[in-house]
C-alpha cells in the first residue's frame, strides 16, 4: 500500500510540475492543482495506511493519529479556495490582455492563439 501512495504521489508531483512550466494559464492552474493533492497524499500517508483495521487498536493510548485527517481535510477546503481564486484571476488576465500566457504576451512568431 505504501509502494503504490509512494509512486502515485510522485506521478501527481512530476505531472504537476511538467504542467508548471507550461506557457499558459489553465496548465499552470492544473499544475498547482496537482501538486496539492500530492501534498494532501502526502499528509494523508504520515498517518497510518493500514486497510481493513479498526482505528482504535485496543488500549486507548495506541490509536490512530487523527491529525493527518485533519490538515488534509483543511488542506483540502484552503486547495479549493486558491484553485477558485486562481481560476477567476486567470480568467480576468485573459479578459484584460487577451492572452492566455503566463507572461501576458505570446511568444515571437506565434499566431493568434500562441501556436508557432
Amino acid at each position: 500500500m505504501e509502494i503504490l501512495l509512494a509512486v502515485a504521489i510522485g506521478i501527481l508531483t512530476s505531472s504537476g510540475i511538467y504542467l508548471l512550466l507550461r506557457a499558459r494559464t489553465f496548465p499552470v492552474v492544473l499544475g498547482l492543482t496537482l501538486i496539492s493533492y500530492a501534498v494532501n497524499l502526502l499528509l494523508f500517508a504520515m498517518g497510518r495506511l493500514h486497510t481493513g483495521k479498526p482505528a482504535v487498536l485496543g488500549a486507548a493510548a495506541s490509536h490512530a493519529d487523527p491529525l493527518p485527517q485533519a490538515l488534509v481535510l483543511t488542506a483540502i477546503v484552503i486547495g479549493f479556495a486558491m484553485t477558485a481564486f486562481v481560476i477567476a484571476l486567470a480568467l480576468r488576465g485573459v479578459a484584460t490582455l487577451g492572452s492566455d500566457h503566463v507572461d501576458g504576451q505570446p511568444p515571437a512568431g506565434a499566431d493568434e492563439e500562441g501556436r508557432r
